[in-house]
């Protein structure tokens, strides 16, 4: 029996707007190979240990191609009725080639994203020795793109990855105190991760913080201190769609100051949560949080983004965040309805975000963990 995380004809809409893709680029076919477009397309991917991929033909049906070993999950995972399984010391590339072939794919226009992590030098240069005949171009990030607005039943995946992320958050606050091991923290996280039905264990930074540039930091080895700031920020997966959030906790008891800052934090960035409607302009929409915190003195200098895409980011990428779409200055994309951000600010050595959809009346928060400075 097949174990989709959506329906059949949510699948055949990602297919449908692939193909057109390929068309409107004249190409014959498209090869990804990506974890993010294979699971997107096929509902399946898995690690590159071994290289697989998902090859789309412009009018017809699609094929998957993986590892004989992993023929098994791919069937139950994917929609597809055609995965081709290659034996561990075969060249998946040589099967793919006679697999388009078998098929009956055309193939004089092959569209490759030269950007895949996937896709290196060296295969693009064996598949050019294999088809001499054939044309590789590149797909520019263009089927990466189609991903960028959500559906209804992928809101409602991060909807409910999102309540459940809430709730990971508040057991792992009450797992902090002084004299407490960090990692005893983070393995609190990972528990409730597993226990509420995330896809594994990883949590995201579990941080002793000090300013915006230690947010990705690591797990202190001493025990938490009275004075610390436990820096929280929490990705976990529900069928691969990522819902994310971040808060602080003092260890304590906070200062006047702090609780100030955690105030004004929360004030400018639901300024840009309201600001988040279709037809904005990213910059503007990062400008609210950029010049907001530093105009309230809150930082000298504000160097990072201010949110970026959310969406499929499965175990197997080496990506933990989509940056394909970020709100930075330079950034003149237009916000559409459907769109989910994983909207964060940061100032002493304390940080908040939202897991947030793009409406017509604004930013609405998927997270509904209150916004405030956490005090054990």
């Amino acid at each position: 029996m097949k174990d989709l995380a959506f329906t059949l004809n949510e699948y055949r809409s990602r297919l449908a707007a692939t193909q057109s893709e390929l068309a409107s680029r004249e190409l014959d076919c498209g090869i990804l190979d990506e974890p993010e477009m294979m699971g997107w397309l096929s509902g399946y991917t898995t690690t590159e240990n071994l290289w697989r991929a998902c090859v789309v033909p412009v009018v017809g049906e699609p094929f998957l191609l993986v590892r004989k070993l992993d023929m098994a999950p791919a069937i139950e995972r994917n929609w597809f009725s055609n995965v081709v399984g290659f034996i561990d010391w075969e060249d998946p590339l040589a099967l793919l080639v006679e697999s388009l072939r078998a098929n009956g794919i055309k193939h004089a226009r092959i569209g490759v994203d030269f950007q895949s992590h996937s896709f290196t030098v060296a295969r693009m240069n064996a598949l050019r020795e294999m088809l001499p005949d054939s044309e590789i171009c590149d797909l520019e990030r263009s089927v990466w793109d189609l991903r960028r607005c959500k559906s209804a039943e992928e809101i409602a995946l991060m909807r409910r990855a999102s309540g459940l992320v809430d709730q990971v958050l508040e057991r792992t606050v009450a797992a902090i105190g002084e004299g407490v091991l960090p990692r005893t923290v983070a393995a609190e996280a990972a528990a409730q991760v597993y226990k509420l039905g995330f896809d594994d264990g990883f949590i995201g930074p579990i941080t002793v913080a000090t300013g915006w540039d230690s947010l990705h930091g690591f797990l202190p080895e001493r025990a938490l201190q009275k004075g610390d700031i436990v820096h929280i920020e929490l990705l976990p997966r529900l069928r691969g769609y990522s819902a994310r959030i971040m808060r602080c906790a003092v260890v304590g008891g906070a200062s006047e100051e702090q609780r100030r800052i955690t105030t004004e934090l929360a004030e400018i960035q639901d300024r840009q949560i309201d600001a988040m409607r279709p037809g904005a302009i990213a910059s503007h929409v990062d400008a609210i949080v950029r010049h907001g915190v530093l105009q309230a003195g809150l930082r000298t200098t504000y160097e990072n983004i201010t949110g970026y895409t959310l969406g499929l980011t499965p175990i197997t990428t080496q990506r933990t965040s989509d940056l394909h779409r970020c709100l930075t200055p330079k950034a003149q994309w237009r916000l559409e309805e459907g769109m989910i951000l994983h909207a964060y600010t940061s100032a002493g050595g304390i940080a908040l975000s939202e897991t947030v959809v793009v409406t017509n009346k604004g930013g609405e928060r998927l997270t509904q963990t209150p916004r405030i400075l956490f005090e054990r």
